[in-house]
């Protein structure tokens, strides 16, 4: 997702610089105008403004402060946007410890998936201070349409946590009802089409749900990272004392998807989780 974000920034007329740990990730980028550094901190060292989009809290701590990482290169003023989803806690750490070097942080996750992300239409939720978000919604506003600061350090990849939540158990509803249509000999086809129309209708069933009747679970995004966004969800709801019991569920059945060796298909891969658990 990282690189379509990117080239709409350059496409915008701003200078690019990049990093990837793979030559051939940073390599469209490169193509089209962007200087590729050797590490985070050569990079860092020539950016006001830097964007990450990685995978895991691990990942971004590792590229902001480990060895050669990010915050070896920032100068004072500078801002570090951090994109993709993590843990709250991390984000509010990874923070604090910039502004000891007297440099801002963003927690700016973001929804809309790859397609979002090409078509620069992404739902973009942020956390900082209102001034750093205010410096750099110009720049969000190349890559996405709904772009709102949610609160302060922290806010934004909370805010995800909560998107993640809904989605993924609105994906178990929805494969719920598409497997018990086909199981009474109803067209689930049919069965969505109706669906769409009434007041059951998602963006999850429009999307997902036609993954399902399709059987088409090569598209979208990998589960394993649904795996792992669910549990940064699920952590949130065991250190606040909150009740998440459909969230609980629809996590075994994700991890009943990864049991069966489909952490890198998509997401409606969940009808066949559950059409293998019904009584034959």
């Amino acid at each position: 997702m990282g690189r379509p974000m990117a080239l709409h920034l350059m496409k915008h007329g701003h200078t690019m610089g990049v990093y990837a740990r793979r030559a051939e990730s940073a390599a469209p980028i490169v193509a089209a105008g962007a200087t590729r550094y050797g590490t985070p901190a050569a990079l860092a060292a020539q950016c006001d403004v830097i964007f990450t989009m990685v995978t895991s809290s691990q990942d971004v701590e590792n590229v902001v402060l480990g060895a050669d990482g990010i915050a070896q290169g920032l100068q004072p003023g500078s801002v570090l946007v951090d994109m993709e989803t993590i843990s709250p806690a991390v984000a509010r750490r990874v923070a604090a410890e910039l502004a000891k070097q007297g440099v801002e942080m963003l927690d700016a996750p973001v929804s809309g998936g790859p397609a979002g992300a090409e078509q620069a239409t992404l739902a973009i939720m942020a956390g900082g201070k209102p001034e750093v978000f205010e410096r750099i919604k110009p720049l969000f506003a190349c890559m996405g349409k709904t772009i709102v600061r949610v609160g302060d350090s922290g806010a934004g990849q909370i805010t995800k946590a909560c998107n993640q939540l809904l989605l993924l158990v609105t994906a178990q509803g929805a494969a719920e009802a598409l497997a018990l249509a086909k199981r009474c000999g109803v067209d689930p086809a049919t069965v969505r089409e109706v669906l769409m129309g009434g007041i059951a209708a998602s963006r999850v069933l429009e999307v997902f749900g036609k993954r399902m009747v399709e059987r088409n679970f090569a598209n979208g995004i990998d589960t394993r990272l649904y795996h792992k966004d669910m549990n940064i969800a699920l952590g949130l709801v065991h250190e606040q004392g909150a009740a998440a019991p459909a969230a609980s569920v629809t996590m075994q059945h994700i991890n009943a998807a990864i049991g069966r060796g489909e952490g890198t298909s998509d997401l409606a891969v969940l009808i066949e989780v559950l059409e293998g658990l019904s009584r034959k």
